[in-house]
């Protein structure tokens, strides 16, 4: 049986008419011989509204309501598009998280895939049904919904995928493919024909909105061809597959850029072993990711020491740092709001010289400071001013070469 696992996003879905596209587009694949298995995320803005009713009813809602409620956003888009299918004369049945058992540890709200029991798909694929899957939602081992975070049906199109050694996943969104940079800011940017995974994850974790990062995880561990591509035409997108020969003669192959950062900074702290881990223990506690960190110690034996987090994160970890610092008496806590990180990922970085001098020369030359650096083998990140960001992708995009195709 070969089968295909179609994500779409909610602006595929966001009116009864894109319902009816998608519900049409789900049939031709499936009358070119394929199994198909759709993934649904809400309808736009659905998820929006019911995180705002969740606000509006309490400033800190409970975590595991919280899921409950947002949730059933993917609940209303799986029914409708599988309402459309049969409307049009095909077959569709439609399954939520709990139905199919897709099993997550209790993180609610970033809630993270253990397990799938593939056979109750299977067997509805094997009856000639189209399988509607809801995007975005787990049930841990108590029963309770949980749900995987903001983009996490991008992850449960994959995990599918993976389970049931499917040929392809093809997310379909608003975009048709990935971009050397952010097209909206830097027009000259083009369209990649292909890319690694390892290229892809980084992208996703430095901001990139086209794949969730978990996604692109579980890809390059089952090896699931992705294809990223528009659900508003037939034109070939991108695919995200195994690295090969010719993706390293590019030295970098995209700019990226990610707003959502907040730099935290804990002042005049001791200078002496144990005092990292009494800082980020209780933050990773609280399920917060910690991205950069510096630390800068100084000749009296204390230490200042900051950190990045996602900015929807920054209240929670500026209360926890707040009690900590009050624990090791430390001289101040504050957090900068106005920060973003800009960065260049590119596999042939590995086999080239000279990448992080032309990086770091090139934002001088527009006179824009570097607060904080990150790096590995194929990216370079650095957290500048917020209000740097167009400009610094623009010029690394131009310093790179890469509005040439």
């Amino acid at each position: 049986m070969d089968i295909v696992v179609q994500k779409f996003g909610g602006t595929s879905v966001g009116s009864i008419e894109k319902i009816r596209n998608v519900a049409q587009r789900l049939m031709r694949t499936q009358a070119q011989g394929k199994a198909v298995v759709a993934v649904v995320s809400a309808m736009a803005g659905k998820t929006d509204q019911l995180i705002q009713l969740a606000h509006e009813v309490t400033e800190t809602p409970d975590r595991r309501e919280y899921d409950a409620l947002v949730s059933t956003g993917e609940q209303a888009a799986v029914a409708l598009v599988s309402m459309a299918i049969n409307s049009l004369g095909g077959k569709a049945r439609s399954f939520l998280a709990y139905q199919i058992k897709i099993l997550t540890d209790e993180a609610y709200s970033k809630a993270r895939i253990v397990s799938i029991e593939a056979g109750k798909l299977m067997d509805e694929l094997e009856k000639g049904s189209i399988a509607v899957v809801a995007g975005f939602q787990g049930v841990d081992e108590a029963g309770n919904i949980t749900t995987l975070g903001r983009g996490g049906s991008d992850t449960s199109a994959v995990a599918l995928a993976a389970a049931l050694g499917a040929e392809v996943c093809e997310i379909f969104t608003d975009v048709d493919g990935v971009y050397t940079a952010d097209p909206n800011i830097c027009p000259a940017a083009h369209k990649l024909e292909k890319i690694s995974y390892d290229e892809m994850l980084e992208m996703a974790s430095l901001g990139a909105k086209v794949l969730h990062t978990r996604s692109v995880e579980i890809a390059k561990k089952y090896r699931v061809p992705v294809h990223v591509r528009t659900s508003f035409s037939e034109e070939e997108g991108t695919m995200v597959k195994l690295e090969d020969e010719e993706m390293e003669k590019y030295i970098v192959t995209a700019v990226n850029y990610n707003r959502n950062e907040a730099k935290l900074t804990i002042a005049g702290v001791p200078d002496v072993p144990g005092v990292a881990a009494k800082i980020f223990e209780p933050i990773a506690e609280a399920n917060i990711n910690v991205d950069m960190i510096i630390q800068n110690a100084s000749s009296d034996g204390m230490a200042d020491l900051s950190f990045t987090v996602a900015q929807t994160d920054a209240k929670q970890a500026l209360k926890i740092l707040q009690e900590i610092a009050t624990t090791l008496n430390a001289a101040s806590v504050s957090v900068d709001n106005d920060i973003a990180k800009v960065s260049i990922v590119g596999v042939g970085m590995r086999s080239h010289y000279g990448v992080a001098a032309k990086f770091f020369s090139t934002l001088a030359q527009e006179g824009i400071n570097i607060m904080m650096i990150s790096t590995s083998e194929i990216k370079i990140s650095c957290v500048i001013q917020e209000k740097y960001t167009e400009l610094a992708v623009r010029v690394l995009h131009e310093a790179f070469n890469l509005s040439s195709e």
